[in-house]
């Protein structure tokens, strides 16, 4: 089974799959509301936007494993993230990234080394990890790599469909 076609849940609660997305690139992001990181949801709207309309969408994964940081009710996410960021990709409920009760996609997303060739779990909130249209995973970048790092924005302009 593809990375694309397991089972999600959108903020609004639906059930869904990245391959309802469509045929895009992707970076998925595991997102809190309240990190020394969260400012990186800015350039995260900005990336999104530059490359929506050639086949690419950033995907936000909440995640409350690391210290707490995204308490948060699905409402509250949604309001939080459209009202003071802008965030206009998907964004997703929350999951866990890490431990006994890892979701299967990121069982699959840790299995990718970044570029000190480490794979293993996710370090802290705002990790990202690029999708080529189709579903393979080929690229992870640690959480302190800002959205528009020129290693990143290189990375999703190579994998662009369009």
């Amino acid at each position: 089974m593809s990375i694309l076609d397991l089972q999600l849940t959108t903020l609004g609660g639906e059930p869904t799959t990245l391959s309802a997305l469509g045929d895009k690139a992707l970076l998925l992001v595991n997102v809190a509301s309240r990190c020394g990181l969260t400012p990186q949801y800015a350039g995260l709207e900005r990336l999104h936007e530059r490359y929506a309309d050639r086949g690419f969408t950033v995907v936000g994964l909440p995640c409350n494993q690391f210290m707490g940081q995204e308490p948060g009710s699905n409402e509250e996410i949604q309001s939080f993230c459209s009202t003071t960021y802008g965030v206009t990709f998907p964004m997703m409920s929350k999951i866990e990234v890490n431990g006994d009760g890892r979701h299967p996609l990121y069982t699959e997303l840790t299995q990718t080394a970044d570029a000190d060739g480490e794979a293993g779990d996710v370090q802290w909130n705002f990790e990202k990890f690029l999708v080529a249209p189709g579903g393979k995973v080929v690229g992870r970048f640690r959480p302190r790599t800002e959205p528009e790092d020129a290693g990143l924005v290189a990375a999703v302009e190579a994998v662009l469909p369009a």
